[in-house]
């Protein structure tokens, strides 16, 4: 597998288990017990998981889809994704059970405007549920 694999695997507390899809598309992959999203592309080679408890729940109540533009999205999380990088290998100055590991996002690759919309959410919603600023 090429060098660009991503995976997001951040909980607090995980109260799902991530089952194994194969769809090119996001999919809730354990039913509305467990908030797992995977999204997947094999033409780029990544993936992205997020186990999050209450992710689902709370992304329900944003902005919808089409509300951001894609430029804005990959600014926002570029910014987010450096700071948050930073804290995980500054794991004496931040707490490694929040930072977990390290995301691989990179400037100009075009992962598509859903990889985007939730990576973007995701970050809000970490901000909030760890009292974190990453800007």
């Amino acid at each position: 597998m090429k060098k660009i694999l991503y995976t997001l695997l951040l909980a607090a507390f995980i109260i799902g288990c991530a089952t194994t899809n194969t769809k090119n598309d996001i999919a809730n992959t354990a039913g509305n017990d467990s908030d797992t999203v995977r999204i997947a592309n094999d033409s780029l080679e990544f993936e992205i998981l997020i186990i999050e408890p209450g992710f689902n729940n709370w992304l329900v109540t944003q902005q919808p889809r089409g509300y951001y533009e894609q430029p804005y999205l990959e600014n926002r999380n570029l910014m987010r994704v450096i700071e948050y990088n930073n804290r995980v290998l500054e794991s004496s100055r931040f707490d490694p059970n929040i930072y977990l590991q390290q995301i691989n996002y990179e400037r100009g690759v075009d992962y598509g405007y859903e990889v985007n919309y939730l990576l973007h959410n995701w970050f809000n919603f970490f901000e909030r549920r760890y009292k974190q600023k990453l800007r």
